[in-house]
């Protein structure tokens, strides 16, 4: 995506960008030519992606919520979404997400989406500040809503999705990251990234510490 720089500034010139462009433009998203400043003061040229539906003065896109089902007798459940991706052609295993309306706050957002896209009804448990998605490609950002959802409230016992073609499901937090591994053995399916390297934070919560490389094979 990078190209070869064009010019040269003063070296310690502070990185800045100089000039976008719009190459295309469609409903939902635009592609532009980005003429920035590196490091070391040369002019340099990227492509990058950007919604198109940002909110003026807004930080962020939208957000993704890590929903936490709590019911009695029942392990504690994360709830996900499994939806089909058209760009990556396939199902995808995600946590429920959107963007944030206009004049709405990322916790109204997250309670939003989290009932549109589950039927589920929560609490905010805690925000993350703005986080970025995939910042070699694109300026998308959003805030992680964790939400505790009481399972036992009656208004969360038959929850019912308001979207056609999303699917809910309910995996163990505390093996969360088997399961997962599972549904991949067994589907044609991707799981996004955020909600991978959570179960594998999880996981690496309660391991045992990794060994030190010298230290092998010496037993």
């Amino acid at each position: 995506m990078e190209h070869e720089a064009c010019e040269e500034h003063s070296v310690g010139t502070k990185e800045k960008i100089i000039k976008e462009e719009t190459i295309s433009e469609g409903k939902w998203v635009k592609l532009q030519h980005t003429t920035y400043i590196d490091p070391t003061g040369k002019t340099r040229n990227w492509e990058t992606v950007k919604r198109t539906t940002r909110k003026e003065g807004s930080p962020a896109d939208g957000v993704a919520i890590i929903p936490v089902l709590q019911r009695t007798l029942h392990y504690e459940c994360i709830v996900l979404v499994k939806q089909f991706r058209p760009p990556m052609g396939c199902y995808c295993l995600e946590f429920p997400a959107g963007l944030i309306d206009s004049n709405e706050s990322p916790q109204t957002a997250a309670l939003r989406e989290l009932e549109e896209e589950t039927g589920y009804k929560g609490e905010i448990a805690e925000c993350s500040p703005v986080v970025c998605l995939d910042p070699g490609l694109s300026n998308c950002a959003t805030y992680i809503v964790t939400v505790t959802i009481n399972g036992d409230d009656a208004a969360n016992i038959k929850p019912k999705t308001r979207l056609e073609f999303v699917e809910v499901m309910l995996l163990p937090r505390n093996e969360l990251l088997k399961r997962i591994k599972a549904l991949v053995a067994k589907e044609h399916i991707v799981v996004d990234a955020r909600v991978y390297t959570y179960a594998l934070a999880l996981e690496h919560a309660v391991a045992k510490p990794f060994e030190l490389p010298f230290l092998k094979g010496e037993n």
